[in-house]
């Protein structure tokens, strides 16, 4: 099937199960423990050997030999796997950075050997036998330094331009009366720090190959293993049933899946891998840290006139940018615009995707900006960005937003969260030693399709089982799927089973980039159109006209229970959702609107996240209680890199200090107040057949600049350099009033 027209009337509408707050159906596995993940594979997999990652002591150089004598002829130890051994490897098509380092190092903690032996113990205590010696080169560790040297990247397939430019922007802001030019950065490098680390069991049969990881996109990551092993995809079997959190950082495979591939070849049998904290720091990817100069120019009356933006990142060699630019090139009006990106080669582990990866970074100084051009005009924060509001595309004034309530998520919020209550001038607030703030900012975060398949299957007992490759990564996947189907073939949700996470399963969209729950949900769609045509064949009615609701089949005054249909034998629909350009013709974007209520001790400049508002317009909301948790989470995660979350590098041997969860410090249930998410009314018939968005990565958008809005507006104390943290305040707090 193909989505290439807005969709008109269809059995979604009639909202019997889709929109409803239906509770998680994984969500009684998650909460009891028995949910197996991909390192608890003990049925399927019962008596494996374990596998023990090592990393390089260096964070550049190469390795001038391995003695692996004493490992192996330690207990246990069955094989051992080095660069020396391992045989050809390439490259996926997503992640730069080697699986396995040799001779060369690229980053610290590359992966250089992995010990295989009969217990995880034995494992590691002959880890630490191997004799690696290296040869330290310099390296590049600090994007500050490297700055200079930045050049714009090559165009991508993921996210903006590098360079982008609209009518006169130098022009119009040296000729603009207010002006800001200022420089922010974002965390130095933040880490996904997901609860399940990245684990995989790999085991061979002749040449196939089983998998059971953690993985957010199964056909990312079969292509990906395909092509570092140099097997056919067919001979790949990925396994990803349950995943204990990604946020982009288990996009494809990574070292874990090849070097458990690579372990099970050599030692003929099973091996299981799980990856210890400080390689996940090290070795994985991360969100890389960003050095950003905002411009913006206004008439006096607060119409902006030029808008420019300039973001540098580091990566390594044929890495990508942080695509920090990308939520200015939309979010505000505006004739003379400018964006672009810049890239140095830094020798630190790999920079890639984290949740809204390019809105969350630079949201947090486009936030900030427009905050500052509005205190320099006299103006409201609030009123500043509803008279610089867009219905069209900034760039291209011919193309309209599919839809855009930004307007109304800030009115909304700003009602609900008392905006009116904020004192104008900073620093005036002071409630039993304490300066209280609040602040505001904007939200948008793309809506991007993909195309995404499905099975569905109806059996005589009337149970619809759906199969696709989709993923759940603790998103509510398993539901809104379970829902889509329900809603379709008329019946209710505890008549649907789902089964996902399998390479053997139709190709979905996978989970990432806040385009899962939209696509997948199509390609169910699509399947179910399928399994309604031949289910109303089968019982003799006219499949244009026959009605699926309370279990039965419909067309007129006849009506049959839908097993009826399957009598004779189990029916099956397939088919894969396309999509067409309707995301060409029409900027499709979800909205939103962050408030934050802080209070900052006027003595001590620590800061106390009081509240927090998410208001969003995001299509139609498939499950408002999933969709909720998405967006808290992401008002989590936004907190976390306001004011806390940063790596540490040091500058001098290349690596992260802080790699792990003791070191690296996320927000705790302590850290967070009261949060609330309203959904405004919306469907959008550009996006899918649902009429329904993504919404996992818009909460984080916009949701550390509301907070670091509300920390100036309680002290009087502008930090353009995250996370705001107390050093960078408490020589500049105001006296007690």
């Amino acid at each position: 099937m193909k989505f290439d027209t807005p969709a008109g009337t269809n059995p979604i509408d009639q909202l019997n199960v889709i929109g409803q707050p239906a509770d998680r159906i994984d969500g009684k596995l998650k909460t009891t423990g028995t949910a197996p993940y991909a390192y608890e594979q003990h049925a399927a997999v019962p008596n494996p050997a374990y596998g023990y990652i090592v990393g390089a002591g260096i964070g550049k150089g190469r390795i001038a030999s391995i003695d692996s004598t004493q490992a192996s002829n330690s207990s246990g130890v069955i094989a051992i796997v080095t660069y020396e051994n391992a045989g050809p490897l390439a490259k996926g098509e997503f992640y730069v950075a080697r699986a396995l380092a040799g001779p060369q190092v690229d980053h610290y903690h590359q992966a250089v050997a992995i010990v295989v032996a009969q217990t995880f113990e034995e494992a590691r205590s002959a880890a630490h036998l191997l004799e690696i010696t290296y040869v330290a080169e310099p390296g590049a560790f600090d994007l500050a330094a490297a700055k200079d040297s930045a050049t714009p990247p090559p165009p991508a397939g993921f996210g903006p331009p590098p360079q982008t430019q609209t009518g006169d922007f130098e022009g119009a802001f040296n000729a603009a009366p207010i002006q800001i030019d200022q420089h922010y950065s974002t965390p130095p490098d933040q880490a996904h720090a997901m609860m399940e680390p990245h684990a995989t069991i790999a085991q061979w049969n002749g040449n196939s190959l089983t998998l059971w990881t953690s993985i957010q996109q199964i056909n990312w990551g079969v292509r990906d293993l395909a092509k570092t092993l140099g097997i056919r995809k067919e001979e790949i079997r990925l396994i990803s049933p349950y995943i204990g959190g990604g946020f982009g950082g288990k996009g494809t495979i990574l070292c874990d899946a090849v070097l458990a591939s690579l372990a099970a070849r050599h030692a003929r049998r099973p091996v299981k891998v799980a990856l210890p904290r400080p390689l996940m720091f090290n070795n994985l990817t991360h969100r890389p840290a960003t050095l950003q100069r905002i411009r913006l120019g206004a008439s006096r009356r607060g119409l902006i006139t030029a808008i420019g933006h300039e973001s540098w990142s580091g990566n390594l060699p044929g890495g990508r940018a942080e695509a920090a630019t990308a939520s200015t090139r939309l979010l505000y009006a505006g004739a003379n615009r400018m964006t672009r990106l810049n890239l140095a080669v830094l020798d630190l582990a790999e920079g890639s995707a984290m949740r809204a990866p390019g809105e969350a970074p630079g949201m947090m100084a486009l936030e900030i900006a427009m905050d500052e051009l509005a205190e320099k005009l006299g103006i409201d924060p609030l009123q500043l960005r509803l008279l610089n509001d867009t219905q069209v595309d900034p760039e291209q004034p011919s193309r309209p937003f599919s839809t855009r309530q930004l307007v109304e998520c800030l009115q909304t919020g700003a009602k609900q969260f008392g905006w009116h209550q904020r004192n104008a001038s900073a620093g005036q607030r002071l409630e039993n030693g304490w300066l209280i703030g609040i602040g505001l900012a904007s939200a948008i975060r793309g809506a991007p399709t993909t195309a995404s398949a499905a099975r569905v299957r109806l059996d005589r007992h009337g149970t619809i089982t759906v199969e696709t490759d989709m993923t759940d990564i603790g998103t509510g996947s398993y539901t809104i799927i379970a829902q889509t189907a329900a809603e379709m073939m008329g019946v209710e949700l505890d008549r649907v089973e789902v089964r996902l996470g399998d390479s053997r399963f139709p190709e979905s969209s996978g989970s990432g980039g806040q385009w899962g729950a939209a696509s997948s949900t199509a390609g169910v769609y699509a399947a179910c159109v399928k399994l309604r045509e031949a289910a109303a064949r089968a019982v003799g009615f006219d499949p244009q006209t026959a009605e699926f609701s309370h279990g039965e089949v419909h067309d007129g005054t006849r009506h049959f229970p839908l097993a009826h249909a399957a009598a004779a034998g189990d029916l099956v629909g397939e088919d894969r959702m396309e999509f067409g350009d309707l995301a060409q013709r029409f900027a499709q974007q979800t909205f939103g609107a962050h408030f934050a209520e802080v209070a900052v001790n006027a003595a001590t400049g620590e800061i106390r996240l009081r509240r927090q508002l998410a208001v969003c317009a995001a299509g139609r909301i498939l499950n408002p209680k999933t969709a909720r948790s998405q967006i808290i989470g992401g008002m989590t995660m936004g907190a976390g890199a306001a004011l806390m979350e940063e790596l540490q590098v040091d500058k001098r041997l290349g690596f992260f200090v802080n790699h792990d969860l003791a070191g690296y410090e996320v927000p705790v249930h302590a850290d967070i107040p009261h949060q609330q998410v309203i959904f405004l009314d919306e469907v959008d018939p550009y996006a899918t057949p649902l009429k329904a968005k993504g919404v996992g990565e818009l909460g984080i958008s916009g949701a550390a600049a509301a907070i670091a809005n509300a920390i100036y507006n309680a002290t009087g104390v502008r930090v353009r350099d995250y996370p705001i943290t107390l050093d960078k305040l408490i020589a500049h707090l105001p006296e007690q009033i």
